[in-house]
């Protein structure tokens, strides 16, 4: 059964960030099941429906990584489990 996580990545576009976010996904066994992305002017906004069943790492410890990857790349990186961002995002 799929275990489906939301990922949020927002700051200022730079080369690079989508593959480094993608090769951090691939290296964990994390699948990308659904993607947007844009650029506003300079902006970068980006996000992913992934499924994490497949890796050996808890979501806690994925969000924390993914967290440090958006640090190292200048833009910050969210990582919520698809119930908890629902209920948060509940009108």
């Amino acid at each position: 059964m799929k275990q489906r996580a939301i990922i949020t990545v927002v700051g200022r576009d730079s080369v690079g960030i989508i593959a480094r976010v993608c090769t951090y996904l691939a290296d964990n066994n994390i699948n990308i099941l659904d993607i947007s992305q844009t650029i506003v002017q300079e902006f970068f906004n980006m996000m992913m429906i992934v499924d994490v069943s497949g890796a050996q790492k808890g979501v806690d410890c994925i969000a924390a990584e993914i967290a440090e990857v958006g640090n190292e790349r200048g833009v910050q990186i969210k990582c919520q489990l698809e119930d908890i961002f629902n209920k948060m995002h509940r009108i």
